[in-house]
């Protein structure tokens, strides 16, 4: 279960979390248990011996450590040329898988067999044996389950913690082996502790995570954005954000110069500094964009990660006595709550390509947000898909059952063609005033939201060209929907 939990995270910041991922995590490993089962117990009626059990545990072992290697060879291949290929987004998330973690499992797989064969001696007693057995690997599963969950990967890091999997697991192999010979157990020692150093020395345990948490792999990295030094926020796979560090009004993306206007919209439509709402924090760019031109506004934040927010603050430029309130946890859960106040904007940050939380796109969590706005407030999602929209459409319609005007902006002209484009979705309960909208001047002298928001019938006749779908809790099959943009699939392929 160790070894389960930490695969989905090892191979996250190659193909993302989806339920592609976790399905074939799951799948993987039970594929490699059942074939180690079937192997171990043949094995374990030809040999039976405690040597064969020691030999098995060293393979497991070995097999671990693989682990370490193959991922730090994959990341030289740059495993994004296989994704992008012309096969099903799951092939190349099941080899990828298979590869890292199918021979460990069914190393694995082969222990149970081999010690329920050497411990059962009286076949009256076959079954209470088999029990005690497998309860207490259930016990230690279960165990192993929550330490990893709730705080080995967090405190350790994926790399160290298969590494210490494997340390016990050669341990274990070399004790059977050795028997009553304990001078050769500092012998073994030795050769563990000559294989820790070399995994260290070649950089096994150096994942590419700068922060490893329950929730991403984050890593920052510096680049040069519109003439600008910006530090970028990865989480995962995925670019999450670039931010400014001497300027927070300098914007990168152009969704957030979208956001920009819209917020400058609706400052001239309240006639002050609009209050916001941001859901998913990431590097905090747009919000500290918002309290620095509007230093009147109330900002809140609900990010579910609190080391995303830590590394903004240490790393990103966002100052320990900020005036952003920041809420840490999921934003399904902060919505349910009783609204203290209707926020003017509300902004959605947290779908990026494809990892998308399917929770945060039904009816029932737009309903939430509609609660939390004003009565003439904009709620604002920035949706990354391909020209035929597979998932926009879907979600555009969704928004209809709660909004009574939506409007749809792509930030591309030649949007229709495109394997991947950010749209912007805006809902409201009062329709925008485009004219008034064309006079705001969005961040950088451009006017760059009206030039993009569809007109009305071409809105309507793009959504009537499928069958519309709604989301909700009970039916979102969001993976599912953005395989397409996953792969890179342009309207036509």
């Amino acid at each position: 279960m160790i070894l389960e939990l930490v695969a989905g995270r090892i191979i996250a910041p190659y193909v993302g979390v989806s339920l592609y991922t976790w399905t074939s995590v799951i799948g993987v490993i039970l594929a490699g248990l059942t074939l180690g089962n079937f192997v171990g117990g043949r094995l374990a009626d030809r040999w039976p011996s405690p040597k064969l059990l020691g030999v098995v545990y060293l393979v497991a072992g070995l097999l671990s450590l693989v682990i370490l290697s193959i991922d730090g060879t994959h990341r030289a291949l740059a495993i994004n040329e296989l994704i992008e290929g012309e096969q099903h987004v799951v092939i190349p998330i099941l080899f990828l898988t298979g590869a890292l973690f199918f021979l460990p499992a069914a190393a694995l797989g082969a222990i149970s067999p081999i010690i329920v064969k050497l411990t059962v001696r009286d076949l009256a007693r076959t079954g209470s044996t088999v029990g005690r057995i497998y309860g207490f690997g259930s016990i230690g599963s279960i165990a192993g389950t929550f330490a990893t969950g709730f705080w080995l990967i967090s405190r350790f890091g994926t790399h160290r913690i298969v590494l210490g999997v494997a340390v016990v697991l050669l341990f274990l192999g070399v004790l059977f082996l050795i028997g009553k010979r304990w001078p050769w157990l500092l012998v073994a020692a030795a050769v563990l502790g000559a294989g820790m150093w070399q995994a260290t020395a070649r950089g096994w345990l150096d994942g590419p995570c700068s922060v490893e948490t329950n929730y991403f792999c984050i890593r920052v990295r510096e680049e040069e954005k519109r003439g600008q030094l910006v530090r970028v926020l990865v989480l995962d796979r995925l670019v999450h954000s670039y931010s400014s560090l001497t300027d927070p009004t300098h914007l990168v993306y152009g969704y957030e110069r979208g956001y920009a206007a819209a917020t400058a919209y609706q400052a001239d439509q309240t006639g002050g500094d609009p209050s916001a709402l941001f859901i998913g924090g990431g590097g905090y760019t747009f919000p500290r964009y918002t309290e620095a031109v509007f230093p009147e506004s109330v900002v809140t934040v609900i990010e579910i990660d609190p080391w995303v927010t830590e590394v903004a603050h240490q790393t990103l430029g966002l100052p320990r006595d900020t005036q952003i309130a920041t809420h840490n946890e999921d934003a399904r859960v902060f919505l349910e709550r009783t609204p203290d106040r209707g926020y003017d904007l509300v902004f959605g940050d947290a779908f990026n390509d494809f990892s998308v939380p399917y929770h945060l796109t039904t009816k029932e969590f737009n309903d939430r947000v509609h609660a939390w706005l004003a009565a003439d407030g904009l709620y604002i999602v920035n949706v990354i898909d391909g020209g035929t929209g597979p998932f926009l459409r879907p979600y555009v319609h969704t928004m209809h059952q709660t909004f009574a005007y939506v409007y749809l902006a792509p930030t591309s002209e030649s949007w229709r063609e495109l394997a991947h484009n950010t749209f912007v979705v805006i809902g409201t309960d009062a329709p925008l005033d485009r004219d008034a909208l064309r006079r705001i001047d969005a961040e950088d002298g451009t006017l760059d939201l009206v030039d993009y928001v569809l007109a009305d019938d071409e809105l309507i006749a793009w959504l009537a060209e499928v069958t519309p779908v709604t989301l909700t809790d009970r039916f979102a099959p969001v993976d599912q929907l953005l395989t397409a943009v996953f792969r890179g699939e342009a309207p036509g392929d």
